[in-house]
């Protein structure tokens, strides 16, 4: 059995065929092509988090403005784990697209784009401990790139798309997806708390920032000054999200916790465990009052004599 994460850039019920690097296609894209930018007007574009970073620095924007701005949140499995599409307009266009012009933001444009009508196939398979990629083609109507007489392999469209630093930077993500799937009920459903960091890690590098250098996180984790330099990086900031990710969602201790941070947590939420505690005596305590009541009421309300013995 194989878990997928299917990189599809465009809307297709098309059931993919693997390909490889050395797999043959034929197609080109070009400004003078009869189709030139119907791909971009029926956009559905996933997004991964180093395209995010290319997108968000060439727009000079935070990373919150970014997603404010110009994505539009959804859900990538059962249990919540938060995703995120370009957002659109209320045709389906691509907001970036120019009329006759192409891509607004061709040079950082993200890698399902980057792939089209090519896509990414990462796959696990249950028996194997490593996972692999694979490629498909999607062939849409409305695309006349695959009439154009030209043969390049998989391989040599990746690097004339400039795609593969995006999958270098964007492949532990897409592993620790597949490890989220592959391992199901294993690990069950993360907290709120989990998925708000998940979100944080791969997709809002500077709300996630503020929360590594925050006074409570350098109170719990053993880094040097320099691990916090290093962390004014969004690319050095999404490596060391994705180790932390894999402790707070599979419990791999990848980083060491300075002394007593432990007890001190658990000191400072004593409190509110307390009142916690007592809150739920006190429920339970009244639903019990309640019972009673209920119970005596039954029997007052019972017919005169319903209780005697007729022997």
């Amino acid at each position: 059995m194989s878990d997928f994460n299917f990189d599809i850039p465009f809307k297709s019920d098309l059931a993919p065929t693997m390909l490889t690097d050395t797999s043959v296609i034929k197609f080109r894209c070009h400004k003078d092509i009869e189709c030139f930018n119907a791909c971009c007007k029926h956009a559905d574009v996933t997004l991964a988090p180093y395209d995010i970073i290319r997108m968000k620095d060439a727009l000079g924007m935070t990373s919150e403005e970014f997603l404010k701005a110009h994505t539009v949140p959804f859900q990538m499995d059962a249990h919540g784990l938060p995703g995120i599409k370009m957002r659109t307009d209320d045709e389906g266009a691509c907001l970036f697209m120019r009329e006759g012009e192409g891509c607004g933001i061709y040079q950082d444009r993200p890698s399902a784009c980057r792939y089209y009508p090519a896509g990414l196939l990462a796959m696990k398979e249950s028996e194997k401990p490593g996972d692999e990629n694979h490629f498909f083609m999607i062939k849409e109507d409305h695309c006349k790139g695959h009439l154009e007489d030209r043969k390049i392999t998989i391989q040599d469209y990746r690097k004339e798309q400039e795609v593969e630093e995006f999958d270098d930077h964007n492949q532990r993500w897409y592993q620790l997806i597949l490890k989220k799937k592959s391992a199901g009920p294993a690990i069950g459903k993360p907290s709120d708390m989990s998925l708000q960091l998940f979100f944080m890690a791969s997709y809002d590098m500077d709300r996630f920032r503020r929360f590594v250098m925050s006074d409570s996180f350098k109170k719990t984790y053993a880094f040097d000054e320099g691990f916090y330099e290093n962390m004014q990086n969004d690319l050095n900031l999404l490596e060391f999200g994705l180790d932390f990710l894999h402790q707070i969602l599979f419990g791999q201790k990848k980083f060491d916790e300075n002394e007593g941070a432990w007890e001190e947590r658990m000191e400072s939420r004593k409190e509110i465990w307390e009142l916690r505690r007592e809150a739920e005596v006190q429920k339970y305590q009244a639903e019990q009052e309640e019972a009673e009541r209920a119970a005596t009421l039954g029997e007052d309300d019972k017919p005169e004599g319903e209780n005697c013995n007729p022997n």
